[in-house]
């Protein structure tokens, strides 16, 4: 799998489903919850387990304050990409761009203050997935039934931004079956199909995090702030955010939490923090149409799974009240 992993101090397991860019790593070191690893796991009939030993973060603007765990994680040993450093000094600059925005570092797992020695855990008990929707359209946490899990896990949708990958200027929609296709021997229905076996056997819960930008597309709108998907995420994994009323999402079907601990409540509906609502509309129809032309390919996947993604495909006017 092509997810991060961590773990509660009550045995809770999480994972973290994303492609470049989406947050796998900044979001799974979290100081109150220990990590099994950063890119590549299993899930086995006795849980999950890391197989690759080490992280690989992006470190642009990086910050003490921000993500301490991978901060502190660069010391003698980590290797880094790309980053400017000071000829004289040897001082690092996190925030230059000179080389590129992809500045990375790579550090053994046990870098982390709080990394699980040996990296196994138990099955989990949320499985999130990350994408960074530079359109602006999609919600910022959502709950996703689990033929919709299985639907987005075979779309695999983020959206690739300046700095992601080379020659990418503008954001680019992108969809990467199970989240890293260029990974996967067999077909992605087939992954799919364990996903969903093992979300029902584990009664795991599934949540959709877009930690990309809310208010208007890139340009126009502005990126979640870090904080507001720490705390959303933070909310997940408690169970507080089971505790809420939930409303259906119009354009793309998905439950969105009406009240979240430490969010504003204004953030958590996409079209609400758009000025211009047809814009919004169009926006959002322009993507649930990108949804549906990738998904014609699955035409193994069950009718159940097919019918969970977007609903406003060609119609922008189609909304619920």
């Amino acid at each position: 799998m092509h997810c991060s992993a961590n773990v509660g101090r009550g045995g809770d397991v999480a994972l973290f489903f994303g492609l470049s860019g989406t947050g796998k790593t900044t979001l799974s070191a979290d100081p109150d919850r220990p990590l099994i690893g950063d890119d590549e796991h299993g899930w086995s009939d006795r849980g999950v387990f890391n197989i690759e030993g080490g992280c690989y973060a992006k470190c642009i603007k990086l910050s003490r304050e921000n993500e301490p765990q991978i901060y502190d994680a660069i010391r003698f040993g980590t290797v880094l990409e790309n980053v400017v450093i000071d000829d004289a000094t040897r001082e690092i600059n996190y925030d230059s761009d000179k080389i590129t925005e992809n500045t990375r570092a790579a550090y053994p797992l046990v870098y982390i203050s709080n990394a699980v020695i040996p990296s196994v855990a138990g099955h989990p008990q949320n499985v999130i997935f990350l994408t960074c929707d530079a359109f602006g359209v999609l919600p910022p946490i959502s709950r996703l039934t689990k033929d919709q899990a299985m639907y987005h896990f075979l779309s695999g949708y983020t959206a690739k931004i300046a700095g992601t990958e080379a020659g990418v200027t503008e954001p680019q929609a992108t969809f990467s079956a199970c989240f890293g296709a260029p990974f996967l021997p067999l077909p992605p229905e087939r992954y799919a199909t364990m996903l969903g076996e093992r979300l029902g056997q584990h009664r795991a819960n599934c949540w959709f995090v877009n930690t990309g930008w809310s208010g208007g597309g890139v340009g126009v709108g502005s990126r979640v702030k870090l904080r507001y998907t720490r705390a959303m995420i933070a909310a997940a994994l408690s169970g507080r955010l089971g505790n809420v009323e939930f409303t259906r999402d119009p354009s793309f079907g998905l439950s969105i939490p009406k009240s979240c601990p430490d969010v504003p409540t204004e953030i958590l509906s996409p079209r609400t923090t758009w000025s211009d609502k047809s814009a919004y509309d169009s926006k959002a129809a322009h993507l649930a149409k990108l949804f549906s032309d990738n998904f014609k390919q699955f035409e193994q996947a069950s009718p159940s799974i097919a019918q969970a993604g977007p609903s406003a495909a060609n119609d922008p006017h189609k909304r619920l009240s």
